[in-house]
């Protein structure tokens, strides 16, 4: 990959994206440290679950009736559900990075969230099935964009391995990101709902 000039970077979006509880926060706090400007609104404090912090953008909820605010991110990087990534207007580029983490640890995690919070929790089964019909047609989608270059990271993959993660990831920004730091933000003790097998393989 081509390295990029500076006048690149300021231009680009970063946005880190996946489905929830996919390890999008951890990625966020990896690149913050590892020198590009996080763009947060501190509205959802850090928690049990998250315990260093959502980076969360409330603002990016509303993209498809308001996306005024874009402008402002470029050379940053913002936090945006998947479902979302239809809605970015296509007068702006964008990196992603993409989390994908395994369903049932993705479920596990946002059930006792839920659990914790009081509310309903649907059949996993069900969710699972949303899941691979909405991945399927995103990943079908997202290489036909040309304003979108996108890197898929595992988080298992990440956790177990995180310095050739990190140098992966720092490649797809053309090496300018600061390779200690990031790996330095990887907390194994931090990853609560592994599978089984995972954790052994791990």
């Amino acid at each position: 990959m081509s390295a990029q000039t500076v006048a690149d970077r300021d231009r680009e979006i970063v946005i880190v994206s996946g489905l929830p509880r996919s390890g999008t926060s951890l990625m966020m706090q990896m690149l913050d440290h590892g020198g590009i400007e996080a763009v947060s609104d501190g509205i959802r404090s850090p928690d049990v679950d998250n315990p260093r912090g959502y980076y969360e953008f409330e603002i990016v909820k509303k993209i498809k009736e308001d996306a005024s605010w874009l402008r402002e991110t470029r050379g940053k990087v913002f936090k945006m559900v998947s479902q979302l990534l239809y809605d970015l207007p296509a007068t702006e580029t964008y990196r992603i990075v993409f989390m994908r983490r395994d369903f049932d640890e993705m479920l596990a995690s946002q059930e006792k969230m839920l659990s914790r919070l009081g509310r309903p929790i649907a059949p996993r089964e069900e969710i699972k099935r949303a899941f691979r019909a909405h991945l399927e047609k995103l990943h079908a989608w997202l290489p036909k964009q040309a304003n979108m270059s996108v890197l898929t990271v595992d988080h298992h993959d990440l956790v177990s391995n995180p310095k050739a993660e990190v140098a992966r990831v720092n490649a797809f920004f053309g090496g300018r990101l600061d390779e200690e730091k990031m790996a330095a933000a990887v907390d194994p003790s931090l990853y609560r709902n592994r599978k089984p097998e995972a954790e052994a393989a791990g």
